[in-house]
């Protein structure tokens, strides 16, 4: 019997962890890399100043009208650029560009024209999706050509 209470009590004994020096080790690792860090300046901290928008005393040279052609398939064609997906049902990439033409122009002190050519196969619905993108980026002087 007395030599089952041994064993059992060796078992006990060699299963249990010591704790308090781990946490002690734990702790000095903190310390260690907390002191060793180095505390960088964040990017929000930075400070900066943006550039203001600037007035010109003398129009900037800016292209007087950009021409929107609208093939068969009903895609709006800018210098070469296709815009959208015919599909699609407004022309957000094509307003958000007009958008960024009638705001230079008015930075230049210009007027922004727009001239749009459509092919004779162009469904309608598409040369008014054309409009509807003028219109969204704050064009007025929208006008059309015929082939």
């Amino acid at each position: 019997m007395a030599v089952l209470l041994r064993k059992a009590h060796a078992n006990k004994e060699a299963g249990e962890l010591p704790i308090a020096p781990m946490i002690d080790v734990v702790f000095l690792l903190l310390v260690y890399f907390m002191v060793s860090s180095s505390i960088q300046k964040q990017e929000a901290d930075i400070g900066f100043s943006l550039p203001a928008k600037v007035e010109t005393s003398e129009p900037i040279s800016f292209p007087d009208e950009q021409i929107i052609e609208v093939d068969a398939a009903g895609r709006a064609w800018v210098n070469g650029y296709g815009y959208d997906e015919p599909e699609s049902l407004r022309y957000e990439q094509l307003a958000q560009m007009l958008r960024r033409y009638r705001e230079g122009t008015e930075a230049a002190q210009s007027s922004a024209r727009v001239t749009i050519a459509p092919s004779d196969a162009t469904p309608h619905q598409m040369v008014v999706r054309v409009m509807d993108a003028c219109q969204d980026a704050g064009l007025r002087s929208v006008s059309f050509a015929v082939e």
